[in-house]
């Protein structure tokens, strides 16, 4: 049997919207934050990011957390 956006519940799918409008948000602070960031501040070149942010919720979490110099 295949399950079908039927079979979620209310609550269900509040909480997959929620972690949808998170995961977005997420990505575009990540990207907001390389735009507004010189190439000296960012580990690597700035355009290999931009792929990467776009991975969910590896990508920005990955951005933020190795992206800058020490």
């Amino acid at each position: 049997m295949r399950a079908t956006t039927k079979d979620i519940t209310a609550g269900g799918r509040v909480g997959v919207g929620i972690l949808g409008l998170v995961q977005f948000a997420l990505a575009g602070l990540a990207l907001w934050d390389l735009s507004q960031r010189s190439t000296a501040q960012v580990r690597g070149p700035k355009p290999m990011w931009v792929p990467v942010i776009l991975i969910n919720w590896i990508g920005p979490i990955a951005y933020f957390y190795v992206h800058r110099h020490r």
